[in-house]
């Protein structure tokens, strides 16, 4: 859409998908404010920035300092190819959750027991001791419970994984929406329907339901655990949250990796690309430090002197000792009578 600079007059096209822009000619701020529609509603809050640029830009830094050594070596030197401050639209999402559950729950109890034993002296004595044995019995009930703070990401140029991965937020200092809050930023418009963000949003609210439930069973212990949970009363709310989106360039000949970092707290996002080169090396290190013993003893084993085995007819002339009061032969006479004798 085309919109009229209100400093200077200047004429500015706006993109479907934004809702701010800042003229050319005078850096001056402007927020479109489109009709609501079904698929665009209104903005119910905002989430301002607390982490400036600067401190952004030092935390991925340091984050890209700490990677570990299997990432491609050109990461850590990269260059922060831009930086900007992103008014991301979400979805507050609430809702009644009424969970049936069924379970066999287990009771401990303890009881005194005898038994027979040997002693140290071999002798059968009856001893006693406590064993902690369990009961189980069957149990079904129902479960109310409120279900709040589920965001999910209504954008189409993040993936609801990587807000997670960043979250939580600070929701004490949601304020109410309005355009100056956005001005001088970027803001996206919602690219993903209600329809597809309701389902993120309740898939998130049954695991949250599932992560919970073992907590409320009663009991010692539990198994078997099965739920079905019904929600009701959904409210769906549009938000702007804010993320620092960099683009980090490691290599001329590959795209730059994204990293996003919580406007509010500073968490960090992003997938560093690997090095299989390294992690092969590492791979065949790691072989050749085990096979290294293995080598070591068959090289071993294979270089060691066998012993000669001597004909039997020259063993028992050498062990065979002379007869008594007989002077023993001279040493050479004595070694060839013993060699003809082998033969």
């Amino acid at each position: 859409m085309q919109l009229e600079c209100e400093t200077c007059g200047a004429s500015l096209h706006i993109e479907a998908d934004q809702r701010t822009a800042v003229c050319p000619y005078c850096a001056s701020p402007s927020v479109v404010e489109r009709p609501p529609s079904a698929h665009r509603p209104s903005p119910h809050f905002v989430l301002g920035f607390t982490m400036t640029r600067e401190s952004a830009l030092g935390a991925v830094k340091a984050w890209l300092g700490k990677r570990s050594l299997f990432v491609q070596s050109s990461v850590k030197t990269g260059t922060v190819d831009a930086i900007r401050g992103v008014y991301t639209p979400a979805y507050l999402y609430s809702a009644m959750a009424e969970t049936r559950f069924a379970a066999q729950i287990g009771e401990n109890y303890q009881e005194t027991e005898t038994y027979t034993t040997t002693d140290d002296k071999g002798n059968t004595v009856t001893r006693t001791r406590v064993v902690t044995r369990t009961e189980h019995r069957p149990l079904e009930g129902q479960r109310a419970a409120y279900i709040t703070d589920v965001l999910v990401v209504a954008s189409r140029a993040i993936h609801n994984a990587e807000l997670e991965a960043v979250e939580p937020f600070d929701l004490r200092m949601m304020r109410r929406y309005t355009p100056a809050v956005l001005s001088g930023w970027i803001a996206e418009e919602p690219t993903m329907t209600q329809e597809e963000c309701v389902g993120l949003a309740r898939r998130e609210a049954l695991e949250k339901i599932g992560r919970e439930l073992p907590r409320f069973m009663p009991g010692d212990s539990h198994h078997g655990l099965s739920h079905e949970t019904h929600l009701d009363r959904e409210t769906l709310e549009l938000v702007y949250v804010p993320l620092w989106v960099l683009a980090i360039r490691h290599d001329p000949q590959k795209p730059p990796f994204r990293v996003l970092i919580n406007g509010q707290t500073g968490a960090i996002h992003g997938k560093a690309p690997l090095s299989w080169i390294k992690i092969a090396l590492a791979v065949l290190l790691v072989i050749l430090l085990l096979a290294t013993p293995f080598l070591v003893a068959a090289m071993r084993d294979g270089g060691a002197a066998r012993p000669v085995a001597r004909p039997p007819a020259l063993a028992a002339a050498l062990a065979e000792p002379p007869p008594e009061g007989a002077e023993p032969p001279p040493e050479g006479a004595r070694r060839r009578s013993q060699i003809g004798g082998a033969r």
